[in-house]
């Protein structure tokens, strides 16, 4: 069955199905959306978070570190209830939008959080070597941020690789449906509960590559970390 399945796998890959690679290019498309999103607000806020001392940071982190193992399935049941109660009437639900939603608020505790461990781990040395050259606070934040640069493209990339790789979430508030919201994931396993095999393996083998240079990228940042 495997075998039967890989040859029908790589005859549809090779046929340049429209529909497929429409696929494809939505997944791309609103997972790296969605973690440039989360990205952009999780850097900067992990970061303030970091440096600043305010009451209830301790209840804070705790809450942001908790949200990054959060099951997907059940933010995605959250969004799914506020889109079909109090923003009903925006009828976002089953949309593009929703999807994207879902994914910025999976991806963004996810890099938050790793930015405020990178930035403790860092800030005493640099802020103290910053404070000594009388450096103005903006500068000092700067230089945080550049000492943090490589954590930063890792926590990003590493966000990118839990949305490409979502199903639970995106498949409640999105729906699944063909030609609007119809991702990789979705899309394997309504094949697969089809019996369509082929269809879920030639996907499944595309998600494998993207994998796999998502690993490559990591562990070139990996070994600049330990050079």
């Amino acid at each position: 069955m495997f075998l039967e399945g890989l040859r029908e796998a790589i005859e549809l890959l090779l046929s340049f199905d429209r529909e497929l690679y429409g696929i494809i290019g939505l997944s791309l498309f609103i997972s790296l959306l969605a973690t440039l999103t989360a990205g952009a607000l999780g850097v900067l806020s992990g970061i303030l978070i970091s440096v600043t001392n305010f009451r209830g940071k301790r209840l804070l982190k705790k809450l942001i570190f908790t949200f990054m193992g959060i099951p997907p399935v059940v933010l995605g049941l959250v969004v799914l209830l506020v889109l079909a109660g109090p923003l009903s009437n925006m009828n976002l639900l089953f949309t593009r939008t929703a999807m994207y939603t879902a994914q910025t608020l999976l991806v963004y505790p996810i890099i938050t959080g790793s930015i405020i461990i990178t930035s403790e781990k860092t800030q005493q040395k640099v802020l103290e070597t910053a404070t000594t050259l009388g450096a103005s606070r903006n500068n000092k934040l700067m230089l945080l941020i550049a000492e943090t640069k490589p954590f930063i493209l890792l926590s990003i990339i590493l966000g990118f690789s839990r949305a490409i790789s979502e199903v639970g979430a995106v498949m409640l508030v999105g729906g699944n449906i063909r030609g609007e919201t119809r991702v990789m994931t979705t899309f394997i396993a309504l094949n697969t509960s089809m019996g369509n095999y082929g269809a879920s393996i030639a996907m499944g083998l595309i998600l494998l590559v993207i994998a796999f240079l998502i690993h490559t990228t990591i562990a070139r940042f990996r070994s600049d970390f330990y050079d």
